[in-house]
């Protein structure tokens, strides 16, 4: 088994600062979790919320804690540095090996995305995000871990692509980019809902725009070697 995780953002048109900010982590009892927020506003305000919120959960989750623990710690931990004047948006995507199960929790207005053996499943109830209210609880999911299982996650630029140019986007296109690709498909999936938002706002970008997509491969490697990729361009 592998999994595959891809990872493609863009910052809002004519902003110094992505706001939105996303992190891997390794999960101590085997597995890895993608992490996803989205700060308030846009600019540095915004990257600053958003470094904290994943820079927090991301240590949680390599001390073990749980996925919830960690939704409701990052949100203690918001609401008490920042007197719950700002917000920011979590997801986190995790194959935990542990258990043999794919965990994801929800603090987000956009949806999280599987696609199965059996077909695509759509989790967008809706929730609030952190930060603001004293009391929050996240939207905690637990499903069993297949091979070829795609999970699809992304910040609400991509949610409002096209609305300042009297554009809408159908999320239609964006389940049939998932639909036609594979779990070693990550990044190209992640690449391709981008772009497809990207032309709707004329490649200027109204809102950050980040998409995270995790595949479970049936890929098997000799050596096992971990590897991953990074290109960030300045």
């Amino acid at each position: 088994m592998e999994i595959k995780i891809g990872i493609a953002k863009m910052k809002k048109y004519a902003v110094e600062e992505c706001g939105d900010s996303v992190e891997v982590a390794e999960r101590p009892r085997g597995g890895i979790s993608a992490i996803l927020a989205d700060g308030q506003g846009s600019g540095k305000a915004a990257k600053i919320t958003s470094s904290l919120v994943i820079n927090k959960a991301a240590a949680l989750i390599a001390d073990g804690a749980r996925d919830g623990a960690v939704a409701r710690a990052v949100h203690d931990y918001l609401y008490a540095i920042k007197d719950g004047k700002v917000s920011s948006t979590l997801t986190l995507l995790s194959a935990d090996l542990d258990t043999q199960t794919v965990v994801f929790s929800r603090n987000s207005n956009c949806p999280v995305i599987v696609k199965h053996q059996f077909g695509m499943d759509v989790y967008d109830e809706e929730i609030s995000s952190i930060g603001v209210h004293k009391r929050m609880k996240p939207l905690m999911y637990q499903i069993p871990l297949e091979m070829g299982m795609l999970l699809v996650s992304y910040t609400d630029g991509i949610q409002a692509a096209g609305r300042k140019r009297g554009k809408v986007m159908n999320f239609g296109m964006i389940e049939k980019i998932i639909s036609e690709n594979h779990a070693e498909d990550a990044t190209f999936i992640a690449e391709s809902i981008l772009e497809y938002a990207l032309t709707l706002d004329d490649y200027r970008p109204g809102d950050d725009m980040t998409v995270v997509v995790m595949g479970i491969s049936d890929k098997e490697r000799v050596h096992n070697i971990q590897k991953m990729s990074v290109s960030f361009p300045c």
